[in-house]
């Protein structure tokens, strides 16, 4: 006899992470929907804007595309092709943190558990992940 088994796919909480120099402590909701649409090209103080995230195909980023763009994975990743100075696209959450610590105006996304001390995490809605109404708590 055979037995199939599956594992459950569990998503977990996106961390929203900047460099360590940045003055960005929190994000509304509304401000992450204007980062993630390309409206907003400049930190109020001056830096350059780049958001380092991984392939929004897979499923790790699944929650980002669902909750920090607001739009479906199709316009997600069109508007991440039409930007690519905006947005830059790296193979792992190692190098999205070695990214956004050697570029003060960087934020990015990566799972919680590769959280490190090199970089500062963002509060969104007042809260930092694994905090209950964490806006992007996977599902």
């Amino acid at each position: 006899m055979i037995l199939c088994a599956s594992v459950p796919c569990v998503a977990r909480d996106i961390a929203l992470i900047v460099n360590k120099s940045s003055a960005v402590k929190t994000l509304t909701s509304a401000e992450l929907n204007k980062l993630a649409s390309a409206a907003e090209a400049k930190w109020p103080g001056g830096a350059k804007i780049t958001i380092i995230m991984r392939d929004p195909a897979t499923a790790a980023m699944s929650i980002a595309l669902e909750k920090f763009f607001d739009t479906t994975p199709e316009k997600a990743k069109a508007l991440i092709a039409a930007n690519p100075s905006y947005f830059v696209i790296v193979k792992s959450d190692a190098e999205v943190i070695r990214m956004v610590e050697g570029l003060p105006g960087a934020m990015g996304l990566i799972d919680i558990y590769s959280i490190t001390s090199s970089v500062n995490v963002v509060k969104v809605n007042g809260k930092l992940p694994l905090e209950q109404g964490y806006a992007l708590h996977g599902n």
